[in-house]
């Protein structure tokens, strides 16, 4: 088993309902199913989809997409900061809310995929 493959069942064992399908290319496209959202949007929960790119763990996940529809409970019709749809080109992701998030320091030998979910958790956690 290779640090993917032990990332991803480390992943499976904190969130179940995650999944994950290769992307031919670009990754493996993780899905986490009903991601728990803190008040402040306009629902409780969404799904989040990231890339772990080709490379992974020496490659670091970078950005994020969520339901289309996701956004701020105080600003309705507004897109929350930092965010478009499917700017970078992954066609599963064309109807998705896409985050423009990165990681300012990635380790390899610490972090993984559930270090780059705490990171999501984090950006849906500013308001903004």
């Amino acid at each position: 088993m290779g640090p993917v493959d032990a990332h991803l069942e480390r992943l499976k064992q904190r969130l179940p309902a995650a999944g994950w399908t290769d992307t031919q290319g670009q990754g493996l496209l993780v899905t986490l199913p009903q991601f728990p959202l803190p008040p402040g949007w306009n629902r409780a929960a969404t799904d989040v989809y990231f890339l772990a790119p080709s490379g992974y763990p020496l490659a670091r996940p970078d950005s994020f997409w969520t339901d289309g529809d996701l956004r701020l409970a105080s600003r309705p019709e507004a897109l929350p900061q930092n965010t478009q749809f499917n700017p970078a080109g992954v066609p599963q992701m064309a109807s998705k809310l896409w985050f423009s998030w990165h990681l300012e320091a990635w380790d390899p030998n610490r972090d993984d995929l559930i270090s780059w979910v705490a990171s999501i958790r984090t950006r849906l956690g500013r308001l903004s």
